[in-house]
């Protein structure tokens, strides 16, 4: 069993975790989201979310490297345009900036780590940036995986520590939806730019909203 395989290679077994973690990162593969579930299952919340953020961020880490060094023409030519918004705030806000995509995954992360490495961002900032980002998001999918792993018979589906542990994972997963509604709201309010003409008299007359004519 997977237990019995743990304890008899106490090191192995969560290094190789480890680097099937980094290795999957490191190269946008499918399956982040599993990975964390069983490390939770596995390891426990602690010790999981512990190699769930290390081989995340080794793995970003890389592939931040390889599209600084080899990818930056192609990484500019494939995802240029979708690029703009994040390249933008991280100009303006840097570590700060990248820390809310972190935790609010709105772009996904695969495209987080390409678009950082063509930008200036320092290595140190982004590295830490996406330790510290990603830690909540982590803990809320291994804690996911302890919960189900701790599930003996089918009266503790409904127990309050499975029940909110996926509240909290459906919470998450709705984040990026909820950033795009505020977003998109205060866009609204914003007024329209003021468009000044020649009035008959030669005096400037103020339009909103509208071209001058």
């Amino acid at each position: 069993s997977l237990e019995a395989l743990r304890t008899a290679h106490a090191f192995l077994f969560p290094a190789v975790f480890v680097l099937i973690y980094i290795v999957q990162t490191a190269f946008s593969l499918p399956g982040a989201a599993i990975l964390s579930l069983a490390a939770g299952a596995i390891f426990g919340v602690l010790q999981g979310t512990l190699f769930v953020v290390s081989g995340a961020t080794v793995g970003a880490v890389l592939a931040f490297l390889v599209s600084r060094t080899l990818l930056r023409d192609w990484v500019v030519k494939k995802f240029g345009g979708r690029m703009e918004g994040i390249d933008r705030g991280l100009r303006e806000n840097g570590l700060s900036y990248l820390l809310f995509l972190r935790l609010v995954p709105a772009f996904p992360f695969f495209l987080v780590n390409l678009a950082c490495g063509v930008t200036g961002l320092p290595l140190r900032t982004y590295a830490l940036g996406t330790l510290f980002g990603i830690m909540p998001g982590s803990l809320v999918f291994v804690n996911a995986g302890a919960s189900l792993a701790a599930i003996e018979n089918l009266s503790q589906v409904a127990s309050p520590r499975v029940l909110g542990s996926f509240a909290l994972l459906g919470l998450f997963a709705l984040l990026p939806t909820i950033v795009k509604a505020v977003k998109k709201r205060r866009e609204r309010k914003i007024p329209p730019p003021e468009v000044r003409r020649p009035g008959p008299r030669g005096e400037s007359d103020t339009l909103q909203g509208r071209n001058p004519v």
